[in-house]
């Protein structure tokens, strides 16, 4: 599978959503109108755009796992490899907390 980065996956996602919705609109403003072979044409091209979506869908999903899988290994590696630096930016962080908490 080619890596797609979220930006780009974004916008495919985006594209085919538009698409689905342009088809959705169009089946509606023919339903009455059609009958037939042109509504089964209008419906499998609907569900076409909609496999479409879904599968972008589906990209998405595993790039945004895997780049949080690779964001939690970072994190662990650094904390493995720096622990009393980890605990002092913890400490920094629980007291900045504590600070914004008190303040009303």
């Amino acid at each position: 599978m080619a890596r797609i980065t979220a930006k780009n996956a974004q916008e495919i996602l985006k594209a085919d959503l538009q698409t689905l919705v342009n088809d959705a609109e169009r089946l509606l403003e023919h339903s009455a109108a059609l009958a037939g072979d042109q509504a089964d044409e209008l419906r499998d091209k609907i569900k076409l755009s909609l496999d479409k979506a879904r599968a972008s869908l589906e990209d998405t999903k595993e790039s945004l796992h895997e780049r949080g899988e690779a964001a939690v290994t970072a994190a662990e590696d650094y904390v493995q490899s720096n622990p009393w630096q980890s605990v002092g930016i913890a400490a920094g962080v629980g007291f900045l907390i504590g600070l914004l908490a008190t303040r009303r």
